[in-house]
């Protein structure tokens, strides 16, 4: 690939990443889809290969690599398939416990990130709460040398298979405002008062599993507070802007995916006695979607660009998000309409990709929580 962040061993870990899916995801996704979870083993072998956390430093097991090794990660997995979740693991949770994790909570839990002996999740959505991080209901009330944690987690990722989940939650639930009240703690499985709900029914994203995860007095040691109380909000504000950007980078990769498939097909599928690829309405659809993904992925291109060298483009990685998987919606739909009948079969990958697609306008902040970020940076 012809961009300015790669260089030749990105391209060499790219192959050696891309093998080693080809032979131990892909025969299997369809199953992973059916049991909803994606095995143990599979995060094993993606440790033992290298491929989990490798941004993490020497000393904790990782590589040291730079944020285009990630880039390469979640461009080959989305290729796999949407919602494996080893990229919420790498590029969204850990780096919380990199940044504001103590030298033994490093100790404790990077290691184990990177062999994958530990999956991670993250816990913020509530069962009445969304993208409104600062009216969360969970509270963390210390007793002793332990914070007791009660409240209610929903839609998380990893959920059930996590060993490890950063809660965000009210340390001060009388601070005013409310977000100065709000602290990360982490909550490892096996605590007392803490425990997962089944795995949810979900639209898409089969392979990923998602769940509830219930507090009832868990008890914590206040060791696992992740940097100082009544930072939490911040720390979340800092580190979803590459939580959204990651979710750009999917979104382009999931585009790219559907149109190459989908011009496969067209060209094959015939119709009134000519490949429907040869109408004008066919090419036109395809015309516009190329030249949107193009425009979409030259702007995502920059926005690596300038995170890797760690400016504020909080303001644009949110257009970034909302556009990108605006478009992937559109690609889906467009894409799956051109398949006509089949399109709708489970045993075509458009009908996966478009029900995978649907959920990337609502997760990490909804699109519309992002034009609000954008009219604020406004001045409006």
């Amino acid at each position: 690939m012809n961009k300015p962040y790669f260089k030749e061993e990105h391209e060499i870990f790219r192959r050696s990443l891309r093998k080693f899916l080809d032979k131990n995801a892909v025969p299997y996704f369809a199953g992973w889809e059916e049991a909803k979870q994606v095995p143990k083993s599979f995060w094993k072998l993606a440790g033992e290969q290298g491929f989990l956390c490798p941004w993490v430093d020497e000393k904790y097991g990782g590589s040291n690599a730079d944020f285009a090794y990630s880039v390469v990660m979640a461009q080959e997995f989305d290729r796999v398939g949407g919602g494996i979740g080893i990229g919420l693991h790498n590029d969204i949770v850990i780096p919380y416990v990199d940044e504001f994790g103590s030298e033994e909570q490093k100790d404790r839990w990077l290691p184990k990130a990177v062999s994958g002996d530990m999956i991670s999740a993250i816990a913020m959505t509530e069962p009445g709460t969304g993208s409104d991080l600062a009216n969360i209901q969970t509270t963390a009330i210390k007793e002793g040398d332990h914070y007791i944690i009660n409240g209610e987690k929903t839609f998380i990722t990893n959920g059930y298979s996590s060993n490890f989940v950063i809660v965000v939650c009210k340390t001060n639930p009388h601070a005013v405002p409310a977000h100065k009240g709000i602290s990360l703690i982490v909550v490892e499985e096996g605590t007392p008062g803490f425990k997962k709900g089944k795995k949810l029914r979900k639209m898409g994203q089969h392979a990923n599993d998602t769940s509830e995860l219930i507090f009832e007095d868990a008890r914590v040691p206040q060791d696992n507070l992740l940097g100082e109380e009544g930072k939490g909000f911040y720390y979340l504000m800092k580190k979803l802007q590459q939580e959204r950007l990651m979710l750009a980078i999917g979104s382009i990769t999931s585009s790219k995916r559907m149109l190459e498939i989908t011009l496969d097909y067209v060209k094959q599928r015939t119709a009134f006695g000519k490949p429907i690829s040869k109408f004008q309405n066919t090419q036109f659809k395809l015309a516009e979607l190329a030249t949107n993904i193009t425009i979409g992925e030259s702007f995502v291109d920059r926005l690596i660009c300038d995170h890797m060298e760690k400016k504020n483009i909080v303001n644009e990685v949110s257009m970034a998000k909302w556009w990108m998987t605006d478009l992937a919606k559109k690609v889906a739909a467009e894409c799956m309409q051109l398949h006509g009948g089949y399109g709708y079969m489970e045993e075509y990958e458009i009908a996966r990709r478009y029900r995978d697609t649907a959920v990337g306008t609502i997760y990490a902040g909804s699109n519309e929580v992002m034009k609000i970020i954008i009219a604020k940076n406004m001045g409006l």
